[in-house]
């Protein structure tokens, strides 16, 4: 038996065998929304091989139970590729996302904002990325099936959705391109300027590594950035950690709220 499914038996053991309909995993400063499932919450600690996630502002815990009247699997926290050098550090939490059943998975980051159209507090919702980083976590996999199709790797359907949850609240959640760099630097103005000529919307350091796993392992995928700050050079805001961690509950209420209306919806 696999590790995942080894895990999975055990995650079920604790949570109940019913498959999760969603899979959450929850960028920097969205952790709390982990509290709101009503259901089993295990730490990280307690899943051998499951990633560290060792970065202030997340929950290495995952939830598994009732959001909305709909069962999700809500990641508190994600391992970064700029932790240890490994752009498939969220393999495991994905393939045991696949082994419990589960087929679509909704990624949320923090994000700088390339576009004067949306600011700090605002959403945007991925419809395509670009590799800065260059790393890819299937570097190595010996099957065929390292070779992805990405020409739709955000989902049309659960984008579609999601614009109509964010139509009903009120709330805007314009579409853009988002450019992975490695980090744990923040990128220079220059950088900005380049990622903007290749057409990019917002600047992060996650989620592309596990949109590609996603994909290889068959989840159909969506994600949402909450906008922290302007990419360097872009506004007089001093970019930090801290800066992130103290912006992103501003977009987290409104992505909460979209959330709530998506997971009611289905």
């Amino acid at each position: 038996m696999s590790k995942s499914a080894e895990l999975a038996d055990l995650i079920r053991a604790r949570a109940g065998a019913e498959p999760p309909a969603i899979g959450l995993i929850l960028g920097s400063g969205l952790g709390h929304i982990a509290e709101e499932v009503e259901g089993c919450g295990i730490d990280y600690a307690e899943l051998p091989g499951f990633p560290h996630a060792g970065v202030s502002g997340h929950n290495p815990k995952l939830v598994i139970g009732q959001l909305e009247g709909v069962r999700v699997a809500v990641f508190g926290g994600r391992a970064h590729y700029y932790e240890r050098g490994n752009p498939a550090e969220m393999r495991l939490p994905l393939e045991i996302l696949r082994d419990l059943g589960c087929s679509e998975l909704l990624l949320t980051n923090a994000a700088g904002s390339l576009r004067d159209d949306i600011g700090p507090g605002d959403l945007m919702a991925l419809c395509d990325h670009i590799n800065f980083a260059g790393a890819n976590p299937l570097v190595g996999e010996p099957r065929d099936a390292r070779f992805v199709p990405m020409t739709e790797a955000y989902d049309p359907q659960i984008r579609a959705a999601l614009q109509t949850a964010a139509a009903a609240e009120g709330i805007a959640l314009p579409e853009g391109v988002y450019c992975w760099f490695s980090g744990p630097s923040f990128e220079t103005p220059a950088e900005i300027r380049a990622a903007k000529i290749l057409g990019a919307d917002a600047v992060g350091m996650s989620t592309v590594p596990e949109v590609i796993l996603a994909r290889f392992l068959g989840l159909r995928v969506a994600a949402v950035s909450v906008v922290t700050n302007m990419g360097a050079g872009l506004s007089s805001e001093a970019i930090s950690h801290d800066h992130t961690k103290a912006m992103a509950p501003l977009g987290a209420a409104k992505f909460e709220r979209i959330l709530r209306r998506f997971l009611r919806s289905r």
